[in-house]
Order: C-alpha cells, then structure tokens, then sequence
C-alpha cells in the first residue's frame, strides 16, 4: 500500500512540474494545458487524500 501513495505522490509533483513548464513558456495556446495539468493534479490529490483516510480507518482500533 505504501507503494500506491508514493506513486501517487510522485505523479502529482510531476504534475505539478508540467504545468510549472507550460506557464513559463506563456503562450496563450497552451491556456489549455496548464488547466488540465491542473484538474489532473487536483483530481490525484484528491484520491491520494482519499485513500489515505481510508487506510487509517482501516488500520485503526475501531474494527477490534
């Protein structure tokens, strides 16, 4: 399982590195890319969080 959160760990941060690059090559054609680049990384977030709460839940004394 720790494997799953560093992958998703690591997309995210590369995520967040191409869309660092299409900002700083600013054309307005690539509008479109730093959004999605954003909505991508948002979405990982968001499953990352997600899965994290649920193995604590999980691992938890509540189920004993």
């Amino acid at each position: 399982m720790r494997f799953v959160f560093i992958f998703l760990l690591c997309f995210v941060v590369i995520n967040l590195f191409i869309g660092l690059f299409h900002i700083i090559r600013g054309k307005s054609k690539n509008s479109n890319q730093v959004v999605r680049s954003l909505t991508i990384r948002v979405a990982i977030s968001i499953l990352l969080f997600a899965a994290i709460l649920i193995t604590v839940y999980l691992t938890s004394n509540h189920l004993k």
